[in-house]
Parts: structure tokens; C-alpha cells; sequence
């Protein structure tokens, strides 16, 4: 079963009428056998739909149009199986608001030796038929994904996928909108923005709403859900005696999980894929939402703390794009360090809220005091996250653009008992290095706030903001700080 079910891309394939009917016979044979195996493989996550030969600029012009107003549609991969002259695509590729992945194969993976013949070498001509699109489309300065290699081969089939999944978070991000419970916490710069900016450039949407209209939604929620959500807390999670059934603290369960129910009757009367909260504007609640913000970004909202809208909308995107496979993603900070030369580490956690998709085991539901906020003590899940390798990335605004910043890393399983630290948490190791990933990230303005992810890939995310135009950095096993920083000085020069 695919993981994105309701999505398309589609195939298509250009060629000219020079070539003759029982040659573009043959290309639309091949190319459906292509289409048809990418359709079938588990590997790919989308439907991948056959379309016919497209010939000349008007049929070019109206399979780009089509695309583009399909809603199923969310991107389309191209293949030059003969030559296909280029400025033949210059209109169509002109209107594609679709992301584009050019397929550099062709049919055949090996040469026919003993038998190749110039009728052989007129139809499997992709070697320069896709350098003359590709050529187009650099003049044309368009963003692509380019992947070389033979159809059957899991590394193409694998960098396909990889893509797919990239234009699938893009897809999620038109026309989604986000909420903030109050305002950006004051004084703090990165989690700030320019959301009219990243309306034009994202496709989402970011509004504010006061925290009492969360409150009167939360207020009204009804005794009788609280105890059925109460009862899948008991059997899901691990409850602290304090905060079980005829336990001192069950109400404040109880208060937690009418705060978790108003908040997804909330989002989804008004269509909201993801939100921010901030400690500094609790006015009418009894405590800040931890295990309800935790449990709204396992349903796969996305979620960022103290209004920080840009990563609430990344979680979400991420989320998508790791629809289907094994590990989780979630609202991260880097907390606090572990210097020891010879184990240098670094603790991620929040305060409440990290996703129980990063769990290892049955999480423990526990309640502690919170020394911010001004409210009572809320109640959170609580949990160590799994050892392998993960990234955390970042999405900032650098005034004149928008930086995606990719950390690779590897996660590791605690080596010691934290039984006084009451917050979901995990530990890793940076790349390169602890010094390096560190500077690196620092130095290339990095936010603090970030997503996990366990089972996304720095490929990617490198996808996503190709697709979405915008600036891309990594911090991975080859970064050399010298080479980072005048990777960061040419690219302020080439966004100028």
C-alpha cells in the first residue's frame, strides 16, 4: 500500500514526430513499462500515472497545464527516451508550478554488443536528448531534481522515493494554515519572522488567536470525553501512582487531557495543520498543555513552543514527508551539554513537549512542578529516545531568505539513569565533530529550536528546499569549518 494513497506524480516522456510511428510506438511502450514498474515498487511512496508521449510545444504546454490543475498531482518526472528538441518545453516549463524531477535513463541498461544498429542507437538517444533538456532548463534557471542512472536500480529508485517524499511535505505546506495561542516570546529573535514572506514563498498561512479562544473551547469539553481520554492514558502510557485513579493528583489529568481535547477541536474546526503555544500567555488555563501538545504532534500536527511559527510548520512538513516509515519526528531543542573529551554529547529535550514518536518503550505519564508560567504542575510524557543516526534541522529567516539548516547526527542510548530529570529526552553526537557541528551551526545563525528526525535523511530535506527555492545548508561528516564559512559567504553573495 502506498503511503501517500491520494498523490500522483506523473511520468512523462518527450520525443519529436522526426522519428516516425513505429518509433514513437516504441518510446510510449517503454516508457509506460517504466512508469508501471516505479507504480509497483513498495519503495516508492506515490502513484506514479503514465502519460503520453509529448511531441511538440502544444502538447507540452497542455500536460504542464494539467498538472497544474490537478489537485492529485503534486509533481512530475520527466524522460528524454529519444531527442527532444528543447525549445519545444520553453512555454510549458514557463507555467509548471509543479515540482520536476528529471529522470536521466534509459530502457535498456546494457548495450546490445553483438547486435546494436543505428535503428538501435535513433530510440535509446536519452544520453543527449536529456542534456538538451537539461540545458533548457538551466538556462531557464529552474529548480529540478536530477537523477542518473538505470530505472531498475535501487539507488535511482531510492534517490526517486527520496524526492517524492520531499514534494509531498511541499504539497501539505499550499494552503495549510497554522495558529500561535498568543504572541512570539518576548524578546527572543529567531522564533520571529516574516509570516507574510513566508506566506508568499511557503504557501501557508500563520494567524494568531487569543489564548482565551482556545480557553472557551476548552472549557466547554465534556466530562464524559475527559474520562474516555483518562482511561487511553491509563492503558497506553505508564502513570505515576499520584496520578492514577484515587491518587492526589488524578485531577490535574483530568485537566490535562480537557486541555489536549480542546486543542484538537480547536485545530480541527478551523483546518489547522499545526501550533504554537507560549508560557508567557497562559491567561485562563490551569497549566501549559505538555501531554496534549505531545500527543497532537503523534496525531501528526506540528507543533513548535513560545510562538515559534516556522518551526511548528517544519515539524508538520516532516512529518509528512515521513509518512509510512519507521522512527518519528518531533519539536526539539539543544538543552544543555555533556563536555567529557572523550564523549562529548548533547542533550536535547523541552520543558513538556517533545513527540512520543521518538519513544523507545512505553512512555511514563508523570507530573512535576514547572518553574515558568505561573500555573499549576502539568503533566507530560516522559521517555528516553533511541539510539541511530537522525538530524535535526532548522528553518530561519535571514532577512533577505529563508535558511534550511541540516545537522547530521548520531543518537546514542543513555549511558545513566536520569531519574531526576522529569522531560522526554535524547542524546547525540553532532557531526563532524562535537566543536565543529556546533560552531557550524552557531555560525550559520541556527535556531534553537529544531525538528528531530529519525527517519528523514539530509537528501531529502536538500529536496524540499530545492523544491521550495530556498537556501540550503548542511553540517555532516565531511563539514570543515573553513569550507563552511566561505560556503555561507558565497551564498550571501548569491542572494544578494
Amino acid at each position: 500500500m502506498k503511503a501517500f494513497q491520494h498523490l500522483e506524480v506523473w511520468f512523462v516522456t518527450g520525443s519529436q514526430d522526426l522519428y516516425g510511428e513505429e518509433t514513437l510506438k516504441q518510446v510510449a511502450v517503454h516508457s509506460k513499462e517504466i512508469a508501471d514498474s516505479l507504480h509497483a515498487d513498495p519503495a516508492i511512496p506515490l502513484n506514479v500515472i503514465f502519460k503520453p508521449t509529448v511531441k511538440s510545444s502544444e502538447e507540452i504546454y497542455a500536460v504542464c497545464a494539467a498538472a497544474n490543475a490537478s489537485t492529485a498531482c503534486i509533481g512530475i518526472i520527466t524522460w528524454m527516451h529519444t531527442f527532444s528538441p528543447a525549445k519545444m518545453w520553453i512555454r510549458g516549463l514557463n507555467i509548471l508550478q509543479k515540482p520536476l524531477l528529471h529522470l536521466h535513463t534509459q530502457f535498456n541498461r546494457d548495450i546490445p554488443w553483438s547486435t546494436i544498429d543505428m535503428d538501435f542507437m535513433n530510440l535509446n538517444q536519452s544520453a543527449h536528448g536529456d542534456r538538451e533538456f537539461g540545458f533548457i532548463m538551466s538556462r531557464m534557471r529552474l529548480k529540478r531534481k536530477v537523477v542518473v542512472g538505470h530505472w531498475q536500480d535501487p539507488l535511482v529508485i531510492g534517490k526517486i522515493s527520496n524526492w517524492m517524499r520531499a514534494a509531498a511535505g511541499w504539497s501539505d505546506w499550499q494552503g495549510a494554515r497554522f495558529v500561535r495561542f498568543g504572541d512570539n516570546m518576548r524578546y527572543v529573535a529567531v522564533t520571529d519572522g516574516d509570516k507574510v514572506e513566508a506566506e508568499m514563498k511557503f504557501g501557508y498561512s500563520v494567524n494568531t488567536h487569543g489564548i482565551g479562544d482556545l480557553v472557551k473551547v476548552i472549557n466547554e469539553v465534556t466530562d464524559a470525553s475527559v474520562e474516555t481520554l483518562v482511561h487511553e492514558y491509563a492503558e497506553r502510557y505508564q502513570l505515576m501512582p499520584v496520578l492514577q485513579k484515587g491518587g492526589e493528583r488524578h485531577g490535574a489529568l483530568k485537566d490535562a487531557a480537557k486541555i489536549e481535547l480542546g486543542l484538537q477541536y480547536f485545530l480541527e474546526k478551523g483546518n489547522y495543520k499545526g501550533f504554537s503555544d507560549t508560557f508567557e500567555d497562559l491567561h485562563g488555563m490551569k497549566q501549559l498543555p505538555g501531554i496534549g501538545a505531545q500527543r497532537m504532534m503523534g496525531k501528526g500536527y506540528g507543533f513548535a513552543g513560545e510562538g515559534d511559527w516556522k518551526t511548528a510548520a517544519l515539524v508538520r512538513a516532516m512529518k509528512v514527508m515521513g509518512t509510512g516509515l519507521q522512527g518519528g519526528n518531533s519539536f526539539m531543542e539543544d538543552y544543555t551539554y555533556h563536555f567529557d573529551p572523550a564523549n562529548p554529547l548533547v542533550l536535547g529535550s523541552h520543558m513538556l513537549e517533545i513527540c512520543e514518536s521518538i519513544a523507545t518503550g512505553k512512555p511514563n505519564c508523570e507530573i512535576h512542578p514547572l518553574g515558568i508560567g505561573g500555573k499549576e504542575d502539568p503533566v507530560r510524557l516522559v521517555f528516553n529516545a533511541g539510539a541511530g543516526p537522525a538530524l535535526n534541522a532548522s528553518v530561519v529567516d535571514m532577512g533577505n531568505r529563508f535558511r534550511l539548516l541540516v545537522n547530521e547526527v548520531e543518537a546514542v542510548a543513555p549511558f545513566a539513569e536520569l531519574p531526576k530529570l522529569p522531560v522526554a529526552r535524547v542524546l547525540w553526537k553532532p557531526y563532524p565533530n562535537m566543536n565543529d557541528g556546533c560552531a557550524a551551526w552557531i555560525l550559520a545563525g541556527g535556531a534553537h529550536h529544531t525538528c528531530y528526525s529519525q527517519n528523514l535523511t539530509s537528501e531529502q530535506l536538500e529536496d524540499f528546499a530545492e523544491i521550495a527555492g530556498i537556501e540550503y545548508v548542511k553540517i555532516g561528516k565531511n563539514t570543515d569549518i573553513y569550507q563552511f564559512k566561505n560556503e555561507l559567504r558565497w551564498n550571501d553573495a548569491a542572494y544578494k
